[in-house]
C-alpha cells in the first residue's frame, strides 16, 4: 500500500499560520532556525570544503576517489540532519531521498564507487552546504539585530527569511522528483516480490514432499510386494493392487489440488467469474459472486486477483464465522476492484496472523492498494484495488 504527496499537497498542508505581531510558537520556532543557521551553516561548509576538495584534489592517487565516495556519504548525512531541522523547527514535510542503490553481490568495490560519485542527492547537499554559509550569516545577524531593534515586526521579518529557507531545503534538499521516489518503491515491491515467489516454490515443494511425493512412494512399494506375491499367493496380490489403486487415486487428486493452487484451469479457460464461482462452493458460508467486467485482464493481475479472493474466503471458512459472504468484481477506468463482504464477527486486522499482511505486500508489488474494514461484531469488508491491464493477443 503505497500513498503519494504531491508537492502541491505539502505546500498547502505544511503552510504555518500568518505572522502576527504577538510572538507565538511558530515564531519562536522560525527564530531558533534562522539563529541556528549560522552554526550549522559553518559545520557544513568546513566539513563539504574540506572533505569534498580533498577528495578532489588526491583523485589523481589511489585514495582520492574513495575519500570523495566517503565524502559524498557523509553529504547525505548533514542533508539528513538539515531536513530533520526543517520538519521539527519549520514543520515542513519533506521526504526521505532513496537511499544509495546498493550493488549485488559480486558486483565488485567499483560499482559502489562510481555509484557513490555520481550520488545526485550528496552533490545537492554538498551545493547546499556552500550556498548556506553567506545566507547563514546574513539571517543570523538580521535575526539577531530585529530582536533588539526591529521585534515589533520581527515576526513578519522571520517569515520572510524562512519562507527562503523552505525553498532551499524543498529544492536542494527533496527528493529530486517523483521518478526517485518511485524507483525506491520499486525497488522494495522487487524485493516483496521475490520472498513471495520464494515461499509460493517452498510451499509447493513442501506440498509435494508431505502429500503425492509420499503417496507414490509407497504405492511403489506396494505394488513391488504385490508382484512378488503374484505367484504364490493371488488373491492377496489382488488385494495390494486394489489397494495401490486408490493410492493412485488419491495422489492424483493432491496433484490436482496443488496445479488448482499454482494456477487453477478453470481461471485460463473460463476467466475469474467461473474460477471465482468454483472456490466460492468450497466456502462455509454462503456465497454470491458478482463479476461485472466487458473483458479479461492481464493473466498476472487475473492471478493476483484469483488468489486475493481465495485467500480471504478461507480466512471466512477458518475464522469469521458468518452466514453470508459476498464478492463484487467490476472494473473502474484503469483499475480492477475486488470487494468481499461478510457478516461474522470482524476483528481482522492486518498484523492478526491471518494472512492479510501478505495480501497487502503481494497488491503493493503491483501497484495495487489493500483496505481492511473489520470492526469488533462485524461486518468486515475488504477492498483491493489493482491496476488493470490489457490482456495480451497471443
Amino acid at each position: 500500500m503505497t500513498a503519494s504527496i504531491t508537492a502541491d499537497d505539502n505546500d498547502r498542508d505544511d503552510r504555518p499560520p500568518p505572522p502576527r505581531l504577538a510572538f507565538d510558537r511558530h515564531t519562536w520556532k522560525e527564530i531558533a532556525y534562522l539563529l541556528g543557521n549560522l552554526p550549522v551553516a559553518l559545520i557544513g561548509f568546513v566539513y563539504a570544503a574540506s572533505a569534498i576538495f580533498t577528495g578532489v584534489g588526491l583523485s589523481v592517487t589511489v585514495i582520492g576517489l574513495p575519500l570523495l565516495a566517503l565524502a559524498l556519504a557523509g553529504a547525505r548525512l548533514l542533508g539528513r540532519a538539515e531536513r530533520a531541522r526543517a520538519r521539527v523547527l519549520l514543520g515542513i514535510r519533506i521526504d526521505e531521498p532513496s537511499p544509495l542503490h546498493r550493488p549485488h553481490r559480486g558486483d565488485g568495490h567499483l560499482t559502489w564507487l562510481w555509484a557513490s560519485l555520481k550520488d545526485p542527492v550528496a552533490w545537492r547537499s554538498v551545493l547546499y552546504s556552500f550556498i548556506r554559509l553567506p545566507w547563514g550569516v546574513l539571517t543570523f545577524a538580521v535575526t539577531t539585530v530585529s530582536l533588539f531593534v526591529l521585534w515589533p515586526v520581527l515576526p513578519f521579518i522571520a517569515r520572510g527569511l524562512t519562507n527562503a529557507d523552505r525553498a532551499m531545503a524543498r529544492g536542494l534538499l527533496s527528493p529530486s522528483d517523483e521518478l526517485e521516489r518511485r524507483i525506491a518503491e520499486l525497488e522494495s515491491d522487487r524485493g516483496v516480490v521475490i520472498d513471495t515467489a520464494a515461499a509460493d516454490l517452498r510451499r509447493i515443494e513442501r506440498d509435494l514432499h508431505d502429500g503425492a511425493q509420499a503417496r507414490l512412494v509407497a504405492l511403489a512399494m506396494g505394488l513391488g510386494l504385490a508382484k512378488e506375491k503374484l505367484l504364490e499367493d493371488p488373491d492377496t496380490a489382488a488385494l495390494m493392487v486394489d489397494e495401490a489403486h486408490g493410492e493412485v487415486k488419491l495422489a492424483l487428486q493432491e496433484l490436482r489440488d496443488l496445479a488448482r493452487g499454482i494456477h487453477p484451469a478453470v481461471l485460463t479457460d473460463r476467466g475469474l467469474d467461473a474460477a471465482l464461482s468454483s472456490i466460492a462452493a468450497r466456502c462455509t458460508a454462503p456465497v454470491k459472486v458478482t463479476v461485472d467486467l466487458a473483458g479479461r485482464p492481464a493473466e498476472a493481475i487475473e492471478g493476483i486477483a484469483y488468489f486475493t479472493v481465495s485467500e480471504l474466503l478461507q480466512n471466512v471458512s477458518k475464522h469469521a464465522q458468518a452466514k453470508s459472504v459476498t464478492v463484487d468484481v467490476w472494473r473502474a477506468e484503469d483499475r480492477l476492484l475486488i470487494q468481499v463482504t461478510d457478516d461474522g464477527r470482524g476483528g481482522a486486522r492486518l498484523d492478526g496472523g491471518t494472512g492479510m499482511a501478505g495480501l497487502a505486500e503481494r497488491l503493493g508489488a503491483v501497484d495495487g492498494l489493500f483496505v481492511l474494514d473489520s470492526p469488533e461484531g462485524g461486518p468486515t469488508t475488504v477492498t483491493a484495488e489493482l491496476p488493470w491491464r490489457e490482456r495480451s493477443s497471443h
